[in-house]
């Protein structure tokens, strides 16, 4: 099916750079619509993923503390709306559609199962004999068929645009359609080509880093708060420790949590002027002159410097062993992934405890893998406060609340 070309609007902000991507030139979508009076064809992706019940969700699902241990951690929600603020401001810096970036950043996080990366690792394991699961793959899927709202067709009919900006974000997925888990993606493509070869717009490039920038601040902030590590700690780490004593330089006798707050704002910043720096190097060095010209190159356009990756690979570093593997974490991954493995065994076993609108289309499967596709959805769209609940229920002997 061809998709629907947009209709111009005077309306309508035109990028400034001749290498970003222009509304009035978008591909369309997958199901011919009208255009919409007041909004572009991003900004109208990005009000459909905002409206969606996935996004909604995302307030009480994992980053890297599950969401009930506090209120001051970031969730999925709120991590997706730092990702996209960030993506919008270097978008505008950089004179791109800010729309598409933002769009592309709100919806990035959508299929993520509750309680994080250990709930996709869970879900994974649980599927490996029914085609893997994968949490970008889940995301696509989220928008293309899994959100009912509209009579006239599945999903959210987002634009080419917004759709190539969800798969490829992080560069070209062509050869990952050999992975099991990739073969939704592979179906999809034969409706609607993505060019799953190349790189995504500049815009879906920068969300990309945009999300780097993020988590990697925000899980600074968090791991503080959470005293699974101290300032002190921080003082020989790249970025963020030449942060803390350019604060302390500045105003001396800074109490803790403006420290801590300040810092991470100019970490956010240096790596914010660095992504825009780069980009406008290799823009100049590689011509660009089209949107099209973005998408053929041989590497990606938005990146950060070399100076800037040996940092971020140091910080990373430090979060990994000091965060990500610290054992109060630890302890949350091994329940919560248990939970979930147990949660799908059940389910696969009896179909007939899941809700109606699943546990009907569940038990009419025709096999293994299309029931282990559904009870995957199910639980894949749980927030982690329902899947705890759910657990209970169906293990504590208290199935009635």
């Amino acid at each position: 099916m061809n998709a629907s070309p947009a209709t111009p609007s005077s309306q309508w902000v035109t990028p400034r750079l001749s290498w970003a991507e222009n509304p009035a030139n978008s591909r369309g979508r997958l199901y011919p619509e009208g255009e919409s009076r007041t909004r572009n064809p991003f900004a109208r992706d990005r009000d459909r993923i905002i409206h969606s019940t996935a996004f909604r969700r995302l307030k009480e699902k994992t980053q890297v503390f599950v969401a009930h241990e506090g209120d001051y951690y970031r969730t999925r929600l709120t991590h997706s709306l730092e990702v996209a603020q960030i993506a919008r401001s270097i978008a505008r810096a950089l004179g791109l559609d800010d729309d598409l970036a933002e769009t592309v950043a709100i919806a990035h996080d959508l299929g993520h199962p509750p309680f994080g990366h250990a709930g996709e690792d869970a879900l994974n394991a649980c599927m490996e004999p029914f085609g893997g699961f994968d949490h970008n793959v889940q995301t696509f899927r989220v928008v293309t068929e899994l959100e009912v709202r509209y009579p006239q067709f599945p999903g959210l009919n987002l634009t080419w645009e917004t759709l190539e900006g969800v798969i490829k974000h992080n560069g070209p997925v062509l050869q990952k359609l050999k992975e099991p888990a990739w073969a939704a993606i592979a179906a999809y493509d034969e409706k609607q080509d993505l060019m799953l070869a190349t790189y995504a717009s500049a815009e879906a490039q920068v969300a990309a880093l945009a999300d780097d920038i993020a988590y990697n601040n925000h899980d600074i902030d968090d791991g503080l708060q959470a005293e699974v590590f101290a300032i002190s700690d921080l003082l020989d780490v790249p970025l963020i420790g030449p942060a803390i004593h350019s604060v302390r330089q500045d105003w001396p006798g800074i109490d803790a949590r403006l420290l801590r707050l300040e810092s991470i704002r100019r970490m956010i910043g240096a790596m914010v002027d660095d992504v825009i720096g780069e980009t406008l190097r290799n823009a100049a060095e590689l011509g660009l002159k089209t949107a099209e010209d973005v998408r053929h190159q041989k590497r990606a356009t938005v990146a950060f410097s070399r100076d800037m990756m040996e940092d971020l690979g140091a910080l990373r570093a430090f979060l990994y062993n000091r965060m990500y593997r610290h054992f109060r974490v630890n302890r949350s991954r091994s329940a919560t992934k248990r939970k979930l493995l147990q949660l799908f065994e059940l389910f696969m076993a009896e179909p007939d405890v899941l809700p109606p609108e699943w546990g009907a289309p569940a038990m009419a499967a025709p096999d293994d893998h299309a029931r282990a596709r559904l009870v995957c959805d199910y639980i894949a769209g749980m927030t982690d406060r329902f899947a705890i609940e759910e657990h209970h229920k169906l293990f504590n002997g208290d199935s009635t609340r």
